[in-house]
């Protein structure tokens, strides 16, 4: 039986909780959080425990496992002390707010032996995994040009965390942190990054970037992101552009993903429409069953530590571009 215990009560932890508790074998048996009365919420949910702060929870809790569901800027800090407690970790993205203190919590737990999961959780979208199929399938040759976008409105969370770009790093660390670690999972690691937008305007909770990464294996992605969409709505976009034909994915589209490829000859390649349903089955419930299956079998996570701090040094680097204007290798 895995004991897990929930640190930040928000509206991720909430999910990592109730996703956890339907596993067999998972039980959610602690939750702490700044607010109380949100972890006394979720607790009671559980029939867990509430404890009075995160260190209280690692030293007396009885768990094995802990979702850090917490603002960016303490990721490391909660990452850290967990796996000093000999705790497996299950962490929200990004990994830390600085690549300094990714690579404290990376040392962190390989030195004391735990395993981590980032919730990069675009590798658990039934659209984006199939779309990783088709491409390494070939399906649309060679792939040259991608294009991605993500819009939303503002997030609003406790104490309007979002809004202080110090702590969640803006719509560039905070959402734009899944395209990069999408990505370079489907073309390699990124060798220069170029980036306008609003992080420095002093726009009252408006965000826009857009973003050009250059590929070691030679594609070329734009990456948009915009959080200045109205209360509720949410866009994503997805186009690769090969040698022999388009994937197309909107998420406002009747038909979420397309491959459309070249004529050959006479004949016109038909359009494939993916059959999978996005919605069958929640993709961040995918993403914490293959971290208890990972746990139990052994088996490696979809996502590395290392890539995870490849993603953060990409959007770190996108920052540092938009700050002087000038392209910025990844650190």
């Amino acid at each position: 039986m895995h004991k897990v215990g929930i640190i930040g009560c928000g509206g991720m932890g909430r999910g990592h909780a109730g996703n956890l508790s339907a596993i067999p074998g998972v039980e959610v048996v602690a939750t702490t959080d700044k607010n109380p009365a949100a972890a006394e919420a979720l607790a009671k949910v559980y029939g867990a425990k509430v404890y009075a702060d995160t260190p209280s929870l690692l030293d007396t809790a009885p768990v094995d496992i802990v979702a850090i569901c917490t603002p960016t800027d303490v990721h490391a800090e909660v990452a850290i002390a967990a796996a000093k407690n000999g705790k497996q970790i299950l962490v929200e993205k990004p990994l830390a707010r600085t690549l300094e203190q990714a690579d404290q919590v990376i040392a962190a737990v390989e030195k004391v032996g735990v395993r981590m999961l980032v919730g990069h959780v675009l590798r658990f979208f039934p659209e984006y995994v199939t779309a990783k199929g088709l491409l390494d399938g070939g399906q649309i040759g060679r792939p040259a040009v991608c294009r991605t976008t993500r819009a939303s409105h503002h997030p609003r969370g406790s104490d309007d965390w979002f809004a202080d770009y110090e702590k969640s790093g803006g719509v560039v660390l905070d959402m734009l942190i899944h395209d990069f670690d999408l990505v370079r999972w489907y073309f390699g690691e990124v060798e220069r990054v170029y980036c306008r937008g609003l992080a420095y305007a002093g726009l009252d909770h408006i965000d826009y970037a857009l973003i050009t990464l250059r590929h070691a294996s030679k594609v070329i992605t734009h990456v948009e992101a915009s959080w200045a969409l109205p209360a509720g709505n949410f866009m994503t976009k997805l186009e690769i552009a090969g040698d022999e034909g388009l994937l197309d994915f909107n998420n406002e589209s009747s038909v979420p993903l397309k491959v459309l490829r070249k004529q050959t000859g006479d004949e016109l390649a038909p359009g494939v429409i993916v059959p999978e349903s996005p919605v069958a089955k929640s993709p961040y419930r995918l993403e914490d069953e293959h971290f208890i299956s990972c746990l139990d079998s052994g088996a490696p996570f979809a996502v590395s530590p290392q890539d995870a701090r490849a993603a953060l040094a990409i959007g770190l680097a996108a920052l540092e571009s938009e700050r002087t204007g000038q392209p910025v290798r990844p650190g």
